[in-house]
């Protein structure tokens, strides 16, 4: 079981990826299928960010909202849903595309540079020798969705051209850094929170709507790369975002996604809540994940884990540990005692 008892999802709130990758690579290393870079810099945002680099100023965007300032400074990351970016697309315009194919989202960027870190930090011992390196991209649906776009003619015009930007960018990776270490997880909140009913999402419901953008990007995926998908409840003001009473719409995306995905899937990560309640976890009796590696976000709420790992185990037996998502909007500080619970998991569950 080394190298699947744990995953890490994605952010890591330190300031650089040397320091993600020393301290939670080398403390959870041995446990981990791959390593993530901790998101460092304006990407610990998550999708915010992409707002004011990627659609603000836009020529053929128009720009609805955006956080209110401070004291006279200008926000660009909101605090509240009520303050996020909102835009639109310009009259006459019939589809919103990107420049500087391969570079102007920066995930390649930050994925080439973040690489050389891990893997000079894996030639030197730190990380373990089989250990991959992660890279963790927001799904379209995700980074385009009625939060952003009120109108859904509109995000029927911008849904397309990033999607061709975001392949642009997965390319220019495939090519620079090694498939045999390589690892992407695609990230799926907006979509849970469609499928699942939440509110202002009744027009993106269609379990459908979500996989068709999965299936095509993973399809590029080349066979030596590794692929997981991580599915998250959201903690944009606060987690979770919303609190859906079972599991039964994220065990449907899931199934749907690994289906639709054209190719092997390494590993699967399902969000869990502070219940121990058998209704919420039964669907997951009900997970056909092909193989791949089941990683439960369980690692929460320390007191009731042991007993919330008995519920979970009635309808899927086997599973691996991670937390419900990353830890982006965590505060520094509570990064030690982060990992203190990732290792105490670990007993508890019977992994160590």
């Amino acid at each position: 079981m080394m190298g699947h008892k744990l995953l890490l999802v994605g952010s890591v709130p330190l300031d650089t990826v040397e320091e993600v990758m020393r301290s939670f690579g080398g403390a959870l290393g041995q446990y981990l299928p791959a390593l993530p870079d901790g998101e460092v810099g304006e990407r610990r945002s998550w999708v915010n960010r992409l707002c004011y680099l990627i659609f603000n100023g836009h020529a053929d965007l128009e720009t609805l909202r955006r956080p209110k300032p401070v004291d006279g400074v200008e926000q660009l990351l909101p605090r509240t849903r009520d303050d996020a970016w909102q835009f639109r697309v310009r009259p006459g315009v019939e589809r919103i595309r990107f420049g500087n194919p391969g570079s102007r989202l920066g995930y390649a960027r930050d994925a080439v540079s973040s690489y050389f870190v891990f893997r000079t930090l894996r030639e030197q011992g730190v990380l373990p020798a089989e250990l991959r390196f992660q890279i963790s991209v927001p799904m379209v649906n995700s980074v385009v969705r009625p939060l952003y776009f009120p109108d859904p003619k509109d995000i029927d015009l911008v849904r397309p051209g990033f999607e061709e930007s975001l392949a642009a960018e997965m390319a220019v990776i495939y090519e620079r850094i090694p498939h045999r270490d390589l690892a992407i997880q695609w990230d799926c909140a907006w979509e849970i929170q469609a499928v699942s009913g939440a509110a202002g999402a009744a027009r993106e419901a269609e379990i459908g709507t979500h996989v068709a953008p999965i299936a095509r990007l993973s399809r590029d995926i080349p066979e030596g790369v590794q692929l997981g998908f991580h599915f998250c409840f959201g903690t944009f003001g606060g987690w979770p975002a919303f609190a859906p009473e079972t599991l039964a719409p994220t065990v449907g995306l899931a199934n749907a996604a690994v289906a639709s995905a054209g190719r092997r899937v390494d590993w699967v990560h399902i969000p869990t809540l502070d219940t121990t309640n058998e209704k919420f976890y039964a669907p997951l009796a009900q997970l056909d994940a092909k193989g791949a590696e089941v990683y439960l976000g369980a690692i929460h709420s320390m007191a009731s884990l042991k007993e919330r790992f008995a519920v979970a185990r009635k309808f899927l037996p086997a599973f691996g540990l991670a937390a419900y998502c990353g830890f982006g909007r965590t505060p520094p500080s509570e990064l030690p005692q982060i990992l203190d619970d990732h290792r105490a998991a670990l007993d508890i569950a019977g992994l160590a």
